[in-house]
Order: structure tokens, then sequence, then C-alpha cells
């Protein structure tokens, strides 16, 4: 190598051969990402290459281990957007990217680690894409999952290179593709071994610049791409901009991403997804120092659903398990359900059929109640009641190690309770998975009374260990989670029991941005779980949490949900039908809300209030239920009360713990930025006055005072939206 020339952000070398070689090498970090100082790294290695006409070729790569280029600066972008910024930086980039598509000597992008965004749409403008087969190298475009558009050409010129239909398939979906599943969608030209890459890459740079490919050039998709119906405009701005790319100029594609990023970037929803991703990675990572313990053997007491759900997850993770349940058909059932799990995840690709081997392996069943040696961690997961809880536990505490970590996976009883039927209390915790496993990120970890740091420190690093990401709780009936669903859940139901239409209730809940609607919600938990975990919150909750008489009538009668076939709804193979046998149990005629105006995007609050002058006498229908803008309304500004409660008392440390674990948890629309976020932008002294109306009929809405103090002082919960991202 001759000619080595280095600066901040990307190191320049050009070999005898004029073949110079960008690396991309951010100081002091584990990624390469664009801000203004990179792009203006990046431009100043441009004034060279155009100026040096003895070049032959240019390679772009990445120096980092598991990064090629992870894309744009999403604090950056997050910061402009506020700040009216953004358009600028866009088009500069735009700018920067055009120079390196329109050098006269060939290019390629050598591709090791993440691709994504901004680090794929260098790449595309570049000549050719040469990926590692490496399992690190994932490449794609996910801007619309955040709210927004590739605009750095991506919606622009992956179209020109493999097709609308394929780039819409790409760009609307978000994903990222392992390096083969990219090849074969044409998002790259070739995949070789990582050790082979820059050859790769050199053998590229000698077929000379690219041809634009004769199938895409000058034509346009047969069928217009539509975006998938759901809250997040994104998608649909992208499939706008694909759908005219191939019948405009290059220039006036990209004027259209330009536009539809800032535009985007001035959206609440948008700014929600950004920040969501942020927390994401904050909870993921930690803020500790994590102990350098991993866990190797564990132990899960009870193989019903979510004890073999447990159990496969651990396995799959490396972690070798006893599962144990006295009861030898559960174990039974138990180790099918792992082997169903194991099966399906071979099936999506997800696993080899040798890793799943490895995993079912590692798990070891026995109906022996016996000593356990060797583990470091208990997880009990057998019935929800405490009686039960408390015996498994005094004969556990006996089992093990004094240092072993002894878990409960209750999703509502108390820990402090179990934790006094041992000697050791320090050592005891909550994990709190949720259903299904092998699916919901989320794990509460739930702190008593007694238990020690250290322990509190252990579970966290276990959890983060085996892929899941924790949300730090104090012990109180519901936690987090379900203490916050259910008043929506069990409100939910008694509107249905008075007479408010099923569909109605769980449609306007989606068109608010829910993933699903509380009914049909209860039916995939159960309606006989639904019932006992009520039981216990009602305990502390009083009316927020009391449960409907149309529940127990439903559990009574065997109606328990999809897995019966029957419950606020049938179903019958993949149909989801009325429940007409519910209706002698409805106190009331079924009564259809009035549909609220449709629009792009989240549905903006009706003029009127949730809460008027019309009577809600018991067994009536109220009149904030009776449009489906004020129902959704009604039932999330519940979740809103019981998420600041938990706030008030210190049931989690800040509103971010709230917000997201909402999120993970129960799927709340992640475009509303989770129950507290949403309250703020909402506003504080409407929501309060609308709760107040509601409670003068309903008392379960009393605002509660931490709510009623931010609308008296004018404060929020997150009071810097640029910082708190």
């Amino acid at each position: 190598m001759t000619s080595p020339s280095s600066a901040a952000f990307i190191r320049r070398e050009v070999d005898d051969l004029g073949v110079c070689l960008l690396t991309f090498d951010r100081p002091e970090s584990g990624a390469n990402i664009f801000d203004t100082g990179a792009l203006a790294a990046l431009s100043a290695q441009l004034d060279f290459i155009e100026s040096e006409r003895a070049l032959t070729g240019v390679i772009v790569t990445s120096a980092k281990k598991s990064i090629f280029i992870a894309g744009a600066d999403l604090q950056t972008l997050l910061r402009q957007a506020q700040s009216g910024e953004l358009r600028a930086f866009i088009a500069e980039g735009q700018r920067i990217f055009n120079r390196l598509a329109g050098l006269t000597i060939p290019t390629v992008a050598a591709i090791h680690g993440a691709c994504a965004g901004g680090g794929y749409e260098i790449a595309l403008a570049c000549d050719y894409r040469v990926a590692s087969d490496a399992p690190a190298t994932r490449i794609g475009l996910p801007e619309t999952t955040l709210g927004l558009v590739p605009a750095w050409g991506g919606a622009t010129r992956l179209p020109r290179l493999i097709g609308p239909e394929a780039a819409g398939e790409v760009i609307l979906k978000g994903k990222l593709y392992p390096a083969p599943e990219a090849l074969q969608l044409g998002l790259v030209d070739e995949v070789v071994a990582q050790d082979q890459l820059l050859a790769a890459a050199r053998a590229k740079l000698k077929v000379g610049k690219r041809q634009p490919s004769a199938k895409v050039e000058g034509g346009a998709s047969a069928t217009a791409l539509t975006a998938p119906s759901n809250q997040n405009p994104a998608p649909a701005r992208a499939a706008e901009i694909i759908n005219l790319s191939l019948t405009s100029s290059l220039e006036e594609s990209l004027g259209r991403e330009l536009d539809a990023i800032v535009e985007l970037g001035e959206t609440e929803s948008t700014r929600n997804l950004i920040r969501n991703f942020f927390l994401a990675d904050r909870y993921r990572k930690g803020t500790g120092k994590s102990p350098n313990e991993k866990v190797s053997h564990a132990a899960v007491i009870g193989a019903g659903v979510m004890g073999s759900g447990i159990a496969q997850w651990l396995s799959a993770r490396g972690v070798s398990v006893i599962l144990r349940d006295v009861n030898s058909d559960v174990l039974s059932k138990g180790l099918a359900n792992i082997e169903k799990v194991y099966g399906d995840a071979v099936k999506r690709g997800l696993l080899s059929e040798e890793k799943a081997k490895e995993g079912r392996a590692r798990i070891v069943a026995s109906a022996n109640p016996g000593p356990m040696r060797d583990v470091q961690i208990v997880v009990e997961a057998a019935s929800e009641k405490l009686e039960i809880k408390k015996e498994i536990f005094r004969d556990l505490d006996a089992k093990i190690d004094d240092t072993d970590i002894l878990a409960t996976n209750t999703s509502a009883l108390s820990i402090d309770e179990l934790a006094t039927e041992t000697k050791h209390p320090a050592r005891v915790i909550g994990l709190h998975f949720f259903n299904p496993v092998s699916r919901m990120k989320l794990i509460e970890v739930v702190i008593g009374e007694q238990t020690s740091d250290e322990t509190q420190e252990r579970a966290l690093a276990f959890a983060r260990q085996i892929g899941k990401i924790p949300i730090v709780v104090r012990d109180s009936p519901g936690f987090l989670v379900n203490r916050v669903l259910f008043p929506y859940l069990l409100d939910a139901a008694e509107l249905f029991e008075k007479g408010v239409d099923a569909k109605a209730i769980d449609d306007a809940l989606v068109e608010w941005g829910m993933p699903m609607g509380p009914l049909r919600l209860i039916d995939e938990v159960g309606i006989d779980i639904t019932n006992d975990i009520a039981a216990t919150l009602e305990k502390s909750l009083g009316e927020r949490a009391r449960t409907p008489q149309i529940l127990h009538k439903m559990r009574a009668a065997k109606m328990l949900g999809r897995k019966t076939g029957s419950g606020f709804y049938k179903y019958e193979g993949k149909q989801q039908l009325p429940n007409e046998d519910l209706e002698s149990w409805r106190t009331t005629e079924t009564c259809h809300p009035e549909p609220a105006q449709r629009g792009e995007g989240p549905r903006k609050p009706a003029s009127t209030s949730v809460a008027n002058s019309a009577s809600s006498d018991a067994g009536e229908v109220p009149r904030s239920a009776r449009d489906d803008n004020a129902l959704a309304r009604r039932l999330i500004f519940l979740m809103v009360n019981e998420a600041a409660r938990c706030l008030e008392e210190k049931v989690v440390a800040e509103a971010g713990d709230a917000d997201y674990g909402m999120i993970l948890g129960t799927g709340f629309a992640p475009l509303r930025g989770g129950p507290l976020r949403f309250a703020d932008h909402f506003g504080l002294t409407k929501l309060v006055t609308e709760l107040d109306q509601l409670a003068a009929k309903e008392k379960k809405f009393q605002p509660c005072n931490l709510l009623r103090e931010h609308a008296e002082k004018g404060t929020k919960f997150y009071e810097d939206t640029a910082r708190s991202a």
C-alpha cells in the first residue's frame, strides 16, 4: 500500500493499482453512523477522489467488528426535526451521495456487519455491493419502522435496481435481511466469506461502471404499491415515492424523499417512534455495570404454558435447564409445547435443525422432587395461587444453595409474601415473563422489600444474557403492566355488558393504534386468567379493577376465550365471529357507537369531551362510549391514570419505565409513545378536566394526585423533549 492518508471518521488508502479504499471507523465508538461530521468527512474524501485522475476505482468498507454503517444518527435527526434544521441535513446527504454515484470510476461497497438505512443508501450510491456471509451482516432500509422514509436515495435508487414491487417489499416492511436473503432480493451482487470481502470487491471494480438494469429502466410497476393500513403514515409516503420513481428524474424523486422525511419529522408519531428506539437501546444495554457471572445452569418449576415456554427460551440461549413438575401429564404436555416451539423456529428459519437439537438436549425433565445441585437460578412458574407458590418456595429454599437466585414468574402476587417463606429473603425476586415467551421481549424484574441490590443486578444481567429487555418495578399488586392494563380491559368488558357492540369497542381501539382490541385481548389471555388476576387486583385497586358479572358468567359457562373456541367472539378456524350466546347476559340492547371521521395518521381527539351532561346510570351505556373516538379515549384514559399512579407510588422510577414497559408488554400504540407521553401530548389540563367529568358519574376515573399536580402547575412528565429522547 502507498499514499496513506487518515482523518477522523474515514481512513483513506490508495494502492499501486490506483484503487482508493475508504474505511469508515468512527473514533471511540463501536458503530459507524452519519452525522454532520461524518458527512463532512465523506465530502472531503470525495474532493480528493474527484481531483485524482490516476484513481481506477473506489471501495467503501468499515473497520468495525459487526457494523458496516448503521445509518443516520437518530439523535441528530430528532434534534434537527425539532429545530427545523432537518431539511438542510438531508439535502446535504443527498448532494454528497450523488457525488459518489456520479464518479466516473467504478465503486464498490464491501459490506460486513449491520448495513441499515443511510448505511445501505451509501451502498446503493456505489456501482456494486459485496457482502460477507457472517451472521452479523444484515442489510435493509428500516426507516418506515421509525416513521420516516429512506431519503438519501433509498426510495429512488432501489426501485431502479430491483424494480418497484421488490423495492416496496423491502422498504415498506423495513426488515433487515441476512446476506444470503439480501442476495436473493438483489440488494447485493455477491456474498463471500469475510476474509475474501476485499478481494471480491477488487474483482468487481475490474468489471467497470455498472450499466442500468434493462428490466426496470424507463418502466413503471404494473400495479401501484399500497401501504398497510395502520397508524404509521411513513409506509404510504414511501409507496408514493416508489410508485413514481421510474417515471421521474432522479432529482424529482430525491425531492419527494426530502419533502416526505421533513414533513414526517414534524409529526409527534415519528418523534415517538424514534424515542422508542432509544428507550429500547437503553433498556437492552442497561446503565449499571453488570456482574461478570454468566448463568449456565437453571431450574424451572412448573411445566405449564409459561414454565415450558421459559425452559425452551433458556435452553435455546445456551442455558442448561431442569424442568420440574410433580404432575407427569403436565410435564409431558410441557415437553410437547417445547418441541412445537423449536419446530416452529426451524420452519421460520430462526434456528437451524442442529441448533434446535442442541437446545432440546439442554433440557432435563423430572417429576422427582429431589435436590437441585449446580443451578444458579430457579424460576418458579407454577399455578397462580399464593398458597401453592408459598409451599414451593419453602421447599426450594431448603434444596438450593444459599447463593442461588430464587425467582417467581407470578404476574400479580406479592414477592414479599413469598420471600417471608424463606430463610434467605434477600435472594428472592420476581421475573415476570410474558406469554408467549418466545415472542414477548419484556421481563418485569420485581424488587421486594428485602431483595438485595446484588440479587437485582444479577437478575438484570441474567435477563439481558437471555435476550430479554428488563424493566425494574417495585413489588405492588399487578406490578406495572397488569396493573395499568386491567382497568382498561375490565371497563371494556363492562361496556360490552351494558350493550356496546364488541366489534365497535375493538375497532375503536385498533383505529386509535392498539395492536388488537381489549375484548379480543381478553379472549387471547383467557377469561379464567383474566378473572384470577382481576380478583387479585381488586383487593388493592377496588372499583378500578372490579370484575363485571359477565366475565364470571362466561367462566362458569366454560367460555374461556380462544382456547375453548368461545369468548367475546366465537373462533372457527381462522374466522372470528360474534358470540350471540352472550346476548342474554347483557343489560341493554346492543349499541353501535357512531364512527368518528377517518383520516390519515393517528386520529385527532374530537372537539367534544368524552364526558358530558348525559346520565350514566347503572346498566345504561355511558355517553362517553357512544362514538368510537370518545370510546377509545375513555378506555385509554384509564391506562394513563393508572400509569401515573405507578409513577406516583414509585412502582416505577421514571415515566420512561412506564411507557416502554406498556409498549413492550401490551403493544400500547408505539406511535403514541406510551400512556404518559400521550398524556403530555394530549394536554394534562384537558386530560384532568375530562377525567373529572367522567368521575362525576364513575368514581374509577378520579385522576390521581400526580396528574392533578401536573395540570395545576403546568408541568409535564417529560419536560425537555429534546433530551428525553
